[in-house]
């Protein structure tokens, strides 16, 4: 049950980095949708990735497109070996900029 968990293995961060890798254009309030968060929230998730650029947000018109920069190492030391695009592939998840 949904209500029964208090924790998962990944981050809303994480979460939230592999909703705009898979479907850049999204809108923050499905961004929030997916993740299970509040639009407050997803935003500040999406500063707080952009503050380490991990994430560049793109203004096309009115909509924000946002470029994951998968290249770049985790945060953690037990995995900053890896990288953005490791985690991304592992969870079978792929970058709209990647090729299937």
């Amino acid at each position: 049950m949904a209500s029964e968990r208090s924790w998962t293995f990944l981050t809303n961060h994480a979460h939230v980095l592999l909703a705009v890798s898979a479907t850049p254009d999204l809108r923050l309030k499905d961004i929030a949708e997916r993740v299970d968060i509040t639009e407050r929230t997803a935003t500040q998730i999406l500063t707080d990735l952009e503050s380490i650029g991990c994430v560049q947000r793109v203004k096309r018109g009115r909509r924000n497109h946002y470029i994951v920069q998968s290249q770049l190492p985790l945060r953690h030391p037990l995995e900053e070996h890896h990288q953005i695009a490791d985690l991304i592939q592992a969870l079978g998840h792929h970058s709209a900029a990647e090729p299937d």
